[in-house]
């Protein structure tokens, strides 16, 4: 039986009458959506589209709540509390939850998104916050979170659910984070150049830095992104390198099945 992995976008990403990304043409390639909930984009009715379309084509669906910064597109860092961090990403989670019932459908995980997601990678206090907030809203909730991180070790310390992380499309840094999108490089654009990264990274469970240190981590799923102008050709060379390798692409629920 080959191993299983998980296949991640982040979608919903537009906002009223703008889109970005083909969010139809990814959601045909991966096994797990992480729908923007409204702060650093989407709406309502961007939210209710993308959970429709994920509902049919049979993915899962993960709330992916961010920093509220339409304007930098949650990529921006913001300093606020923890108690108001916590409340942020409940909120989040909460109207996501709401528009999948109003479709049939549930939430199944939560990703963080952008700056709110990298201040919680590196900051324990943060990361306990957010899953804090993850646990309270539903206990049943699984919280993908990038690989070897204090997002990892906040989940594992409050007995919350988690499912480790890497990126398709992402350079890494050596002490495991990723490089900032300031640098040159951050990015990977050449489809086949992602997918030897990731089968990489899936088969050696291990990430490689930019320096080529090798940083062991557990990976359970890859991130492809969808607001890339390559994102869709890049997605569907990754699952058919993973698929070619052995391993076999399913929703995130349905790990180590």
């Amino acid at each position: 039986m080959p191993r299983t992995v998980n296949l991640n976008a982040d979608m919903g990403e537009g906002f009223g009458a703008y889109d970005i990304g083909d969010d139809a043409a990814i959601l045909k390639i991966v096994a797990s959506a992480n729908v923007a909930c409204g702060f650093h984009a989407g709406d309502p009715n961007t939210m209710r589209r993308s959970v429709e379309m994920a509902k049919a084509r049979g993915v899962s669906i993960g709330a992916h709540p961010g920093f509220n910064d339409l304007w930098g597109f949650g990529r921006r860092r913001i300093d606020t509390g923890l108690a108001d961090l916590e409340n942020m990403v409940a909120y989040q989670i909460g109207a996501l939850q709401g528009i999948a019932a109003a479709c049939g459908t549930r939430v199944t995980h939560v990703k963080l998104h952008g700056a709110l997601s990298n201040m919680a990678a590196e900051s324990y206090d943060i990361a306990l916050a957010a899953a804090r907030a993850v646990k309270a809203v539903d206990p049943e909730l699984i919280y993908l979170a990038q690989a070897g991180t204090e997002m990892i070790r906040s989940a594992r310390d409050i007995d919350l659910a988690v499912a480790e992380e890497v990126f398709a499309d992402r350079a890494y840094e050596d002490d495991g984070m990723l490089v900032s999108r300031k640098k040159p490089g951050a990015v990977l654009h050449d489809p086949a150049e992602i997918v030897a990264h990731v089968v990489a990274m899936v088969r050696d469970q291990a990430v490689r830095s930019v320096n080529g240190k090798r940083i062991p981590v557990k990976v359970d799923s890859i991130c492809v992104h969808g607001d890339e102008p390559t994102a869709v050709a890049a997605a569907a060379a990754v699952r058919k390198g993973l698929e070619e390798a052995g391993f076999a692409v399913v929703p995130l629920p349905e790990l180590g099945q």
